[in-house]
This record gives structure tokens, sequence and C-alpha cells, in this order.
């Protein structure tokens, strides 16, 4: 399978422009470049999709630059947006875009990277307004989605600038590294198309430039994944812990699995289909979602991780955390599964405080049934007391009802 049809089955592709890009795509020799904005510290599960895609275009051959967007990330990108962003200061933006960088680099190490506040700082307002406001009439612009959408709200001439910008990167690009292709997500599609015409425009209707977007990863609520959205899934490891990572693939629905191993992994279709088969023999196994957990955090952390990853989560799930450290406990537990107590606390008290038990007389009766366990150790005495000093670490208890119910206590 040619690689502009591997893309295709995928499910990678979303917008294209530029004739005969299929060929374009399948020489295995363009310079290409994917422009990230350093608007947070990390880049996120939606902003892995692009960069599987990219990482598919380098690997057959393809030349991948890195553009940090230095410059363009104390702008503000209008698109998926509903009101103005907050501009960053020139400390942060520089601060993030070296956290970028170093995040991508581990993921694409043979990827070139630029920052375009190299040159976008460089050019003068006569310089920006003369040489590239004059190719982009105002109705073109104005036609953008991204644009459209904030007429009715407002929008800033600040942001309404952005995609001239932008253009300006793809010229750049073109003309001091010879590149030739802008990918990016489904959502920059008008700002790459208005590099694409900036080019043609400056360079004449030849040029050889092409454009391609991927699809967007969506939460379940229709949403895009974002830099600043709640729940936010990053590829940083302190933010986002290998462990939490690989629970949100495992936790990828059934309807969409094998979409997510298609686009997310680099398995060969042949495996892929080899793994849907086994899976629907027995979906109650769920061994394409912990095949794509597997896959996806080893490429983002590295295998240590991974095995790091799949030892919590055997810890976790047959409720022996004991074995886990501080950190990892805090890592594996949200805030609304924990249980702050100040002083040492019979375990009826407990449960009924932790809704485990709807009453004392209850709870009695789960304890007495050997249905509770504190630590990993079944109890059955009434007047068990969890003591701070019994605790992980003098921090945590892991109490336990039954097989799927619990909660973990933290002494104070």
């Amino acid at each position: 399978m040619k690689l502009y049809e591997d893309l295709v089955w995928r499910g990678l592709i979303s917008q294209t422009a530029g004739e005969d890009i299929e060929d374009a795509i399948n020489s295995g020799n363009l310079t290409f470049y994917l422009g990230v904005d350093p608007t947070g510290k990390s880049v996120h599960v939606g902003s892995l999709l692009t960069i599987m895609g990219l990482v598919r275009l380098s690997r057959a051959g393809h030349h991948p630059v890195i553009l940090i967007g230095g410059a363009t990330g104390m702008i503000g990108d209008p698109s998926g947006k509903s009101q103005e962003r907050n501009l960053l200061d020139e400390e942060t933006t520089f601060a993030n875009s070296k956290y970028i960088e170093n995040q991508i680099k581990k993921l694409v190490p043979e990827a070139v990277f630029v920052n375009n506040y190299d040159w976008i700082s460089k050019m003068s307002v006569i310089t920006f307004l003369r040489d590239i406001g004059k190719n982009l009439t105002v109705n073109y612009m104005m036609a953008k989605e991204s644009v459209k959408r904030r007429l009715e709200s407002g929008i800033s001439y600040t942001e309404f600038s952005y995609q001239m910008i932008q253009a300006c990167d793809f010229l750049h690009l073109y003309k001091e590294m010879g590149c030739a292709l802008q990918v990016g997500g489904q959502d920059q599609w008008g700002n790459i198309t208005a590099g694409f015409e900036l080019i043609r425009k400056i360079e004449g209707s030849s040029a050889k430039v092409y454009c391609l977007t991927f699809p967007l990863l969506l939460k379940s609520d229709g949403t895009k994944f974002g830099k600043t959205a709640e729940g936010g899934v990053w590829l940083d490891p302190d933010m986002t812990s290998p462990y939490s990572l690989y629970q949100f693939w495992l936790n990828t629905p059934d309807e969409d699995v094998i979409a997510r191993l298609k686009e997310f992994t680099l398995l060969e279709k042949e495996e892929i289909d080899l793994i849907e088969e086994e899976w629907n023999l027995s979906r109650e196994k769920r061994l394409a979602q912990k095949r794509l957990a597997e896959e996806v955090t080893k490429f983002v952390h590295g295998e240590e991780a991974l095995k790091e990853a799949q030892r919590i989560t055997e810890a976790v799930f047959k409720g022996d955390i004991t074995s886990l450290s501080k950190k990892e406990i805090e890592d594996v537990f949200s805030e609304d599964q924990i249980l702050s107590i100040s002083d040492d606390k019979n375990i009826l008290d407990i449960l009924v405080e932790a809704n485990l038990a709807p009453s004392k007389s209850e709870a009695r009766k789960l304890v007495q049934g050997s249905a509770v366990s504190v630590n990993s150790n079944k109890i059955d005495d009434i007047s068990f007391i969890v003591k701070k000093e019994d605790a992980i670490e003098k921090t945590y208890s892991f109490i336990k009802k039954g097989k799927k119910n619990h909660i973990l206590i933290k002494h104070e």
C-alpha cells in the first residue's frame, strides 16, 4: 500500500490542496512543516494525532520541519475559539517554546526545529503591510471559518491578522528551506491555505506547494482536546502521568478503538486486522484497548514507563496498592476518590462517611462478613481502627468494599 492510500485507510487525511498531491505524498522526498504554538508548556493527545501523521510522512522519506510559533504564540490563533485569547508575554512564550521543542524532539528526533520569532520579529510594519497584506484581500480573509465564527462576538485586528502571519511562515520556509507542504489539524485549514495562496501570488501559480490537514480528536461531548480544556490529557509526564495516559487509552470505547489503533499507532494494516479479528471474538477482554494503550504509552514515554503503568494498573485493579509509592498513589486517585481524616478513626465510621455503607449497622454487617479490606488485608473486627501509623508512608490507607468499591483515606 502506498503512503497516500495508507493515510486514507487510517482516516488521517481531512483536507488537501495542490495539484497532484497524491503523487507528491507518494514520492517520499518533500520538505514539509508542522506549526505548533507554545501557548502551554506541553502538547496534548489532540496534538498527538497530528504528530503521528507527521511521523508517518517522515518514515516514508519526507523531511519534517517543526515550526515553534514564538511569534504567533504571542498573537493568538482565533481558530476554534469563541473569544479572544489572553496574550502571553515573551518570557512565558520562550519558556513554553523550549518545553515543547524538547518534548516533540523525543517523538520525532529527525525533525529540524525553527522558531518563527526569528524572522517575524525582524519584519517592519511597512514590509508586512506592503509585501504580505497587499496579497491577501479582506474579503478572502473574512471568508475563513475561523474569522466568520467570531464576527458576531467580535475579533480584534490582532487575531484577524494571525492567518497573514502564518502565511508568512509558509512563504519563508518555502524560500529558505524549499518547504513545499504544510500539515496541521483540520481546524488550521484556513490558516494553512492562506500560506498556500500567498506563495502562489508571490511566486506564481505554477509554484509546487501543497496543504494537508489531519482530523481532530474529539472528546465525548464533541469538542476538541485543547491546551486550556478541562480534563486535558497531556504528553508531559508531570502533567499527565504515564499511568493516566495508559488508562486514558485503555478506556477507549469499543466503537472507537479500531479507528484509534489506525490513527495513533505505527502498527501495519495486517497486524491491526488481526487484532480486530481476535478482539471481535471476545470484546469483554478488551484486547484492542490494551494493545492501543501499550503502543501509545510506549511511543510517548518509552518501554520502562509502559511497564510502570502496567504495574500500577495491576496493583490498583487487584486491590494491592501497598506496593505503590506515595507519588504513584497520588497519580492514580482523583480528589473525589480521597477522604481526608485528621485523627485515627473506627472502620465503621469511615465506611459510612465514605458512602461505602448507608448506616453503621450495614457497615457492621460488611465487616463481619469479611467484605472489607484495609491496605489489602481483610478485616472482620468491628472495633478496627484505621491508623496513620499503619498507613502507606504514614499518609494513605486504602479501604475496599467487595471487588469494585473503594476509597483512599488521606491521613492529615
